[in-house]
């Protein structure tokens, strides 16, 4: 493995298999970050720390930074999923956009 590669990801969620917990304001732990990437559909992303809210369309992605709070909403159908790094990924921009 190197420092490109995750060392672990999530199972692939749908909008019935998304853990109530991942609708939850929650964080990843002390050194952990996370590349969350939208399969399919949409999400909304909500940094329950600065309040933002963010709409990512597949293939859109979003980067959680160790220790932030925050929470998802699927908007429908959708698909998603995250990978686990020990160090910042290095990552392809974004199709997000931010809703105000």
């Amino acid at each position: 493995m190197t420092h490109a590669d995750p060392y672990r990801s999530t199972p692939v969620f749908t909008n019935d298999t998304l853990p109530e917990a991942l609708r939850r304001a929650h964080s990843t732990k002390a050194g952990v970050w996370g590349h969350l990437k939208v399969l399919k559909g949409t999400i909304l992303y909500v940094n329950e720390e600065t309040g933002e809210c963010q709409m990512v369309q597949a293939p859109g992605t979003v980067l959680i930074l160790p220790q932030q709070l925050h929470s998802v909403e699927p908007q429908g159908d959708m698909e998603m999923q995250v990978d686990f790094y020990h160090e910042p990924p290095q990552l392809i921009s974004s199709n997000s956009c931010a809703q105000t």
